[in-house]
């Protein structure tokens, strides 16, 4: 493996949204035959060209860590999940598009990440709104990602996508619907490719070009991890 600069990215989101069908078409170009479930996480690489068609253009790995579990697991769970959100430099958000509940618990999720697991009271009132002004300052990109696209009917996807606008504004992310089993959705050129990589433009320079030093840490031992094949953007 060559010698390139990275940005840990997480992949975060219910069991069984396709977060490791997502990884696999990211990284591998290619639909994930036979998903299995992950325990505790996955990592995988995507080669990204930084600025692509500029003078400063240069290439990057891009670390997709596949985090598994639920939100509502035991605190001892969430305190080995832990580890995984240590100097991480940008989250992709997975939920299903047919079903609302994945949707709603990428507020959880998030905020796990970002250490804020125990929440002061005005994040998540008891009604289930959420202010979105608690993400305001955050120096992390997000990005949305709904899966399943295909499997909407056409006469309910209004509905889900004025929902999934909503979660895109109250996580100042950009949003990507898709179907991992159809490469087409990340075809080069498409809106959707350039929001992906846009987002990982995000990453890098949040990573390389600012002097926050939460985004400066170095990464933590990556031995213990199988890094798969890589695919060039």
């Amino acid at each position: 493996m060559a010698s390139l600069d990275r940005v840990k990215v997480l992949v975060l989101g219910d069991s069984g949204v396709g977060k490791s069908s997502l990884v696999h078409l990211l990284c591998q170009n290619q639909v994930l035959g036979n998903p299995s479930w992950t325990v505790g996480c996955s990592v995988d690489v995507r080669v990204h060209d930084y600025r692509e068609g500029t003078p400063e253009e240069k290439t990057y790995y891009i670390e997709l860590w596949d985090v598994g579990g639920s939100v509502g697991s035991a605190s001892s769970v969430k305190s080995t999940r832990a580890v995984f959100y240590n100097f991480v430099n940008g989250i992709i958000l997975v939920h299903d598009l047919t079903n609302k509940k994945s949707s709603q618990n990428l507020y959880p999720w998030s905020l796990e990440a970002l250490s804020k697991d125990s929440s002061p009271t005005g994040i998540i009132v008891s009604n289930g709104d959420y202010d979105r002004e608690q993400f305001a300052e955050n120096s992390v990109p997000l990005l949305l990602i709904g899966t399943k696209f295909d499997q909407i009917p056409e006469n309910k996807r209004n509905d889900v996508l004025t929902r999934t606008a909503f979660l895109s504004e109250d996580f100042n992310a950009e949003e990507i619907n898709l179907d991992c089993t159809n490469p087409r959705y990340l075809a080069a050129g498409s809106s959707n490719a350039v929001k992906l990589s846009r987002f990982f433009d995000k990453v890098i320079e949040k990573r390389y070009f600012t002097r926050d030093p939460s985004q400066m840490q170095s990464f933590t031992d990556r031995r213990r991890f199988n890094f798969k094949s890589l695919h060039n953007d």
